[in-house]
């Protein structure tokens, strides 16, 4: 009896396995491929589509395609792009399986499409804030999915020594390379994410024309200078950010126009300014000089016998040591140039569609920060009323 029951209960299990594998085997038969979109069409047919990422589809690996009606051919075409897909992913991901650290994360980064289709510039700032990153705390040699949330604070905290918006700017960067990573699926978490970054409140001091003009005296009088003038002299002038000024190429200069045309950096917004004659006359000279490079006004020490732009930091260290030579106020900043020109628009009483045709802004609120309350444009204001009801 129980040999009996034994061959009962192995016959009941031989058909449940069967049963189960018979299942499966249905399931994969009729289960739809990955990125596989079936949709009922006015036909009264169910037509297959193809829809891989976009990432995908933008780096020229798979496409985009309508697969037909038929199932079995919809589904073979599938499952080819998809080996295709998965042999790319599995190739790019080679740099953080054998490196699996902070920096082999970072090199496959650097290789990726989301690197590449970044703007030179922001190519630039991204590599140069990422290297600091890794620098910090033997970061770069740290097991990427290992990285703490308190080991990214104790790194801020030494980076905001050196200013908040750089310290910011470190976390933004580093924050953005682990985003990668999830986008990737090496990891769920971003330990960058949680750290919470420090509110830069300075207070927006306005250069007088007089230190204007004392800071462009003493740059231009020095060789080693002349650069950082220009760079000054343009951000007062066109109201524009240093940084933009910093890249600024000879492409955007047009000599035959005596105009300016730029695509700024933060917003991509476009904008034409006229370049007065002082501004026009610096820049004939300084194309004499070095128009046979593409940067208005790179460092004037050639690095590797190639001339190239100052880093985010050596242009306010420059600029710093011109201002002491000029005897100008130590508080003011580079960055203060923007909002002095701003300031001095509305204090002349340029109305505020206009000068966000200068300074790019997309809409009234944000250039009410850089307006000042002052007794030049209220007397503006009052007289022009006075004058209307006259």
């Amino acid at each position: 009896f129980h040999h009996k029951r034994t061959r009962m209960v192995t016959v009941q299990i031989g058909i449940v396995i069967g049963y189960y594998l018979q299942m499966k085997r249905h399931i994969i038969m009729n289960s739809i491929p990955r990125y596989v979109i079936k949709s009922l069409h006015a036909d009264g047919l169910e037509h297959y589509r193809f829809n891989p990422p976009q990432r995908y589809v933008d780096e020229g690996v798979v496409y985009r395609k309508q697969l037909g009606t038929d199932k079995d051919k919809a589904f073979n075409v599938a499952s080819k792009m998809l080996s295709e897909l998965d042999s790319y992913i599995e190739k790019v991901s080679r740099t953080v399986s054998v490196n699996p650290t902070v920096k082999g994360l970072y090199d496959e980064y650097l290789l990726s499409n989301d690197f590449i289709m970044l703007r030179e510039k922001t190519q630039k700032d991204y590599i140069y804030f990422l290297n600091i990153m890794l620098s910090t705390n033997y970061l770069g040699r740290k097991d990427f999915r290992k990285v703490t949330t308190k080991l990214c604070k104790l790194s801020y905290e030494e980076w905001v020594k050196r200013g908040i918006s750089f310290a910011n700017h470190i976390i933004s960067v580093s924050s953005r390379l682990y985003r990668y990573a999830i986008e990737m699926g090496y990891t769920e978490l971003n330990p960058f994410k949680n750290v919470s970054k420090k509110s830069k409140r300075t207070k927006r001091l306005i250069w007088t024309k007089e230190e204007v003009r004392s800071f462009l005296d003493e740059a231009y009088s020095d060789y080693k200078f002349r650069s950082i003038g220009l760079i000054v002299h343009m951000a007062y002038e066109f109201g524009q950010r240093i940084g933009d000024m910093r890249l600024l190429t000879w492409d955007n200069i047009k000599f035959d126009i005596k105009q300016l045309h730029l695509e700024q950096s933060k917003k991509r917004k476009e904008v034409f300014l006229p370049i007065e004659n002082n501004l026009f006359s610096m820049l004939q000279k300084q194309h004499t000089d070095f128009g046979f490079q593409e940067y208005v006004a790179p460092n004037t020490r050639p690095k590797n016998n190639k001339f190239i732009p100052y880093s985010i930091h050596n242009v306010s260290v420059v600029a710093k040591e011109v201002m002491r030579k000029a005897e100008i106020r130590s508080e003011l900043q580079l960055m203060h140039l923007r909002a002095t020109a701003i300031t001095e628009m509305d204090s002349s009483g340029v109305g505020i569609g206009q000068i966000m045709s200068v300074s790019g802004h997309s809409n009234p609120q944000s250039v009410q920060p850089y307006l000042k309350h002052n007794f030049k444009s209220a007397n503006y204001a009052l007289t022009k009323r006075k004058n209307c009801d006259t």
